[in-house]
């Protein structure tokens, strides 16, 4: 396997992981639900399959891997535009909140994470790797 392919695999990983740690913290610990009751749900789903694109990533299966990465960075930007824009069902504690600092980070790192599993996602589908 190319060095680089590998670099990226790790780059995809370590950026899943650190999209699953922010959103850790935002809630308060990995046992902590945010409210309302399915955001909270969100996050731990979130969390779950940033964990999961990072293993298959490394272990090589490359296809799968970066669509979940794809998932794991389009989910929170789109729920990052919905709760600080319009809002979200009985969840209005963000709108406006455009400039919270850990909101900025996990927007650097889900950017980062879809601008690389992307790309990677559509070579694998031309490679026929699994």
């Amino acid at each position: 396997m190319p060095g680089s392919t590998w670099m990226a695999r790790w780059a995809g990983a370590v950026l899943c992981l650190a999209v699953a740690v922010i959103h850790v913290v935002d809630q308060g610990g990995i046992t902590a639900t945010r409210s309302p009751h399915y955001i909270g749900v969100a996050y731990h789903v979130l969390e779950i399959a940033a964990a999961v694109a990072a293993v298959l990533l490394l272990i090589g299966l490359v296809r799968l891997g970066w669509l979940l990465a794809a998932v794991v960075a389009i989910g929170p930007l789109l729920g990052y535009i919905l709760s600080r824009g319009p809002g979200l069902p009985h969840y209005s504690d963000d709108i406006g909140n455009w400039t919270e600092l850990l909101g900025l980070v996990s927007l650097a790192v889900e950017g980062a994470l879809l601008l690389l599993s992307v790309p990677l996602f559509v070579r694998s589908l031309r490679r026929r790797t699994y």
